[in-house]
Formats: C-alpha cells, sequence, structure tokens
C-alpha cells in the first residue's frame, strides 16, 4: 500500500458497552488538521524501529532464561544440587505447570492492563526469579525459583501477539511475529556461546552456572524496565506518532475488524471461545508442535552429551540448532506474506521434524553425526509457532475473546512442553528412545491437523458467502469498530 488520506473513513457507532478505544480517539480527530498523506511504508518503518527491538529483546531473553536449564545440565547443576532420578525432569516440568496456571488470570489482565505494561512488569520479575535460581541450595528451592519463573514468562507470548496486532494488518502481522519469533533461534546460539564462556568462569564462591543465571537475570530486568517504559500502551498513546499518522494507522489496521483496545471484559465471548472448534484445532496442533519443543528446550544439550562429549564442547554443538530455527522462521513468515497458505507452511515445517525425529528414533547411538542432524532438524519446528500465533490471533476477533485465545494457545503451548520433559524418564537412558518417537508421533499428527484447519476454513468461508453475501465494502465499514467476535461479524473471512 501507498499512501492514505485520513479523512475518508467513516467512523461507525459500535454497540454500546463495546466501544473500542480507538473509535474515541477517532472521533476526536475526524474534524482535525488531517489535510497532509501519509506514507504507510515510511510509517510501518517508524512503528518496526519503535517496537521490533524491544520485541526481539524479550523474546530472546524469555528463551535464555527458561533454556538455561538445559545448558546448567552440562556444567554441574545436577551434581552441585543433589538432583537425582526424575528431579530434574520434574524442575522442567513445573516451570511449565506453572506456566499454564498463569494464563488463567493473563486473561482478565491482559484486558484491564495494557500489553506493553502488563509484558514489561513481568519481564522484570522474571528476570528478578531468574537471577534467584543461582541462589538455589537444592531441589526444593530450584523448583520454587522456576515456578516463579514460569509464572512470570506466561504473559510474553499472548502480550506480544496482542501489541503485534494493534499496529500491523493481518498479511502485515506474519513478518512481525517472525521478526521478534526469531529471538528464539538467536537466543539459541547466544545460550550455547554463553553456556561455553561461563563454563570457563572460576569463582571461589560461585560456581559457573551460578555466574550465569545472575548475569542473564540482571540483563533481563534492564530490558524489562525499558520495556515498560518505552512501548506504548497503545496506538493512540504513541507519543512519537503525529496525529495524523495515529488517525492514518487506525484505519489501515481497521481492516483487521479485530479492534485495538478496550477494558470491557465480555464473558459472552469468553463463552463462544470455548465452544470454537477452530481455537480447540489451533489448541491442540500447538500442544503437538510444543511436545517437541519440550525436548529441545530442555534436552537437547543433554542428548548431545551423551555422544561422550564434554560440556563446553555440548553447549558449542547446540548453536547449529539456531541456525535451523532462524532459517525456517524467516522463511514461513515473509512466505506467508507473499503467498498466505499458512497451513502449507505448517506442514512444511514439520517435514524436517519428522525427518529429525525418525534419525533420532532409528539411527544407531554410534551414528554421532545423523542423530546430530536429526536434533537440528527438529528445531525446524520451532517456526510453527509464530504460524499458530500469528493464525490465532487473525481469525479471533471480539476483545475479550482475542485476549482469551492468546492465552490459550499460549497456555498450550505450556502444555506439550509438560508432556516432552516427561516422555525422558531416567529408566530410558541414555538413548531415551520413547522421547524420540514422541517427537515423530507429534509432529505427523501436529501436519495432519494443519490441514484439518484448511478445510475447515475454507468450508466457514464458503458457507458466509452462500449466506451472507460476498463481502462488500459498506458492510466492512459497519462492522470495523463494532467489536464483533468472527463468528458474530456477518463480514469477516478466515485467512489460510
Amino acid at each position: 500500500m501507498g499512501e492514505i488520506q485520513p479523512e475518508v473513513v467513516v467512523v461507525p457507532q459500535p454497540p454500546q458497552g463495546q466501544v473500542d478505544d480507538a473509535v474515541v480517539y477517532l472521533k476526536g480527530h475526524a474534524n482535525g488538521a488531517v489535510d497532509s498523506q501519509v506514507d504507510l511504508r515510511a510509517l510501518r518503518r517508524k512503528i518496526d524501529r519503535r517496537l521490533m527491538p524491544y520485541m526481539f529483546c524479550c523474546y530472546i531473553l524469555q528463551f535464555l532464561d527458561k533454556v538455561m536449564l538445559n545448558y546448567a545440565a552440562v556444567m554441574g547443576i545436577k551434581k552441585d544440587l543433589g538432583l537425582v532420578g526424575n528431579d530434574f525432569s520434574n524442575v522442567a516440568t513445573w516451570f511449565f505447570i506453572a506456566y499454564l496456571i498463569a494464563e488463567v488470570p493473563n486473561v482478565y489482565c491482559l484486558q484491564k492492563v495494557p500489553p506493553a505494561k502488563w509484558l514489561g512488569g513481568n519481564v522484570f520479575l522474571w528476570g528478578l526469579a531468574a537471577a534467584a535460581s543461582a541462589g538455589a541450595r537444592g531441589y526444593r528451592t530450584l523448583l520454587v525459583a522456576r515456578i516463579f519463573l514460569g509464572i512470570f514468562e506466561a504473559t510474553v507470548g499472548p502480550s506480544l501477539m496482542l501489541i503485534s496486532s494493534q499496529y500491523y494488518t493481518r498479511s502485515e502481522q506474519a513478518p512481525r511475529f517472525t521478526v521478534w519469533y526469531m529471538g528464539l533461534g538467536v537466543a539459541q546460539i547466544l545460550g550455547g556461546i554463553i553456556s561455553f564462556g561461563f563454563q570457563h568462569v572460576h569463582n571461589a564462591s560461585l560456581e559457573g552456572w551460578q555466574v550465569m543465571f545472575l548475569v542473564l537475570g540482571l540483563v533481563t530486568m534492564v530490558v524489562g524496565a525499558l520495556t515498560f517504559f518505552f512501548i506504548p500502551d497503545t496506538p493512540m498513546k504513541a507519543t512519537w506518532l503525529s496525529d495524523n499518522e495515529k488517525v492514518a494507522l487506525l484505519q489501515h489496521v481497521s481492516e483487521n475488524q479485530t479492534g485495538v483496545w478496550s477494558t470491557k471484559l465480555n464473558l459472552k465471548q469468553i463463552l463462544e471461545a470455548l465452544g470454537d472448534i477452530q481455537l480447540w484445532l489451533l489448541t491442540v496442533t500447538t500442544i503437538l508442535i510444543s511436545v517437541s519443543s519440550g525436548v529441545v528446550t530442555t534436552y537437547s544439550s543433554t542428548l548431545i552429551s551423551g555422544f561422550g562429549f564434554s560440556g563446553p564442547i555440548s553447549a558449542l554443538l547446540n548453536t547449529p540448532s539456531g541456525i535451523v530455527s532462524i532459517f525456517f522462521t524467516l522463511l514461513v513468515g515473509f512466505g506467508i506474506r507473499k503467498t498466505s497458505n499458512r497451513w502449507a507452511w505448517n506442514v512444511l515445517c514439520t517435514i524436517p521434524g519428522i525427518i529429525g525425529g525418525g534419525l533420532l528414533s532409528f539411527l544407531p547411538k554410534n551414528n554421532k553425526a545423523g542423530v546430530l542432524i536429526g536434533i537440528y532438524l527438529v528445531n525446524a519446528i520451532v517456526a510453527t509457532l509464530p504460524i499458530l500465533y500469528q493464525w490465532t490471533m487473525a481469525n479471533c476477533a471480539g476483545h475479550t475473546k482475542r485476549a482469551f485465545a492468546s492465552a490459550l494457545v499460549a497456555g498450550s503451548f505450556s502444555v506439550g512442553n509438560i508432556i516432552g520433559p516427561q516422555t525422558f524418564q531416567s529408566r530410558d537412558a541414555p538413548e531415551y528412545r520413547p522421547a524420540k518417537i514422541a517427537v515423530l508421533a507429534t509432529q505427523a499428527s501436529a501436519a495432519v491437523l494443519s490441514v484439518v484447519l484448511f478445510l475447515y476454513y475454507k468450508w466457514q468461508n464458503r458457507r458466509r458467502d452462500q449466506t451472507e453475501g460476498h463481502v462488500n465494502e459498506n458492510k466492512i465499514d459497519e462492522t470495523r469498530w463494532a467489536g464483533l467476535t468472527d463468528k458474530q461479524n456477518p463480514s469477516f473471512r478466515y485467512v489460510y
């Protein structure tokens, strides 16, 4: 898109009690001096520069702070804290149990508190919890620290999803989700290097993994404070946007028909979401994908060290996983922007995951190169998560329903990560064959469900065209800011 003249768009009156803050702003500026044209490309670049660095850093740190336990495993944390049996798996699992439970209040908090403020505050607190992990003196104290880390990290996915949906149209969201989600791959690379570095830190009173937790925790707290103060609550409160730019932006994103911000909690929309087939298909797909993510997050270094490599070398050998993650995340993010077809890109990313799961499951352990390639290929599936996140934001309309859907999908990510580490049982060491087969099976199932989602959306759109007629601009103008859900809005069409 090129240029837009803000004054030409009519601002309709939404139903009582469902007023979006964007409507209030547009009404207040309907007669203002908006005679200059706004270049949307330049406006997007300006927004990208202001938002993406913070969102990118938040996602890097949420993965680093979470995956540091993976690297600490080869830095001696099990021996230092006396972890035996399934203690390590339980610590990893309880992080995600806390993550899942925290998604319940997140629905309410994200409806009442601007997502940028809620994100910044929680980033600061999870940095504090990460630093506190350095003070663990045994299984129980480490468990408590990880539980608090899970509680505070639970908001990162939903908050970033909501912030992205406030500033970008549905097609523009895909590459932006890609940019901040790419932080995961960068974190995988940095994590191996950081772990390698801290394994060479020798301190009389602190172990290398303790220094690592402290440093990363403090860095996270700084980023949280910056996010809190420098990401605006809504586009309407962005001091670095002129009135013309705000009006142009709001009119531009109004084509989403999902709204920008409202503090009105609508319980009917939550009930609708609970009965929405698409949301449960997205949820189950996310769970299946996340089983492998849980394996990669918690046990990739353990699998590599099982080949007989030392701790520092195991950490470095994990870094190519990040390169695979970044490649596929970029591929699908910009692929969706050009061609849409989210379902096909989702299936595409599961194929390397299936191949990787097969190599892990069926190659003999002495084939180190083949198994290593399998570990790296499994990381392709992390690129499916931003697809699922963006799919959720694009196809769930209504202020409360969107907040609920983002929390539900983020919560289902934690369910998969609860299951993943638990497939690693101490009795299955050192090959962990059941866990590897679980990676293979869940990726294949996720591919099948992606096709089911595609067929469901096509059927829904065809049914709406038959009953409501094809969408016209007059209908869209009436529903842009109405606060309607995707099911209530006859002009809404699902993307796939």
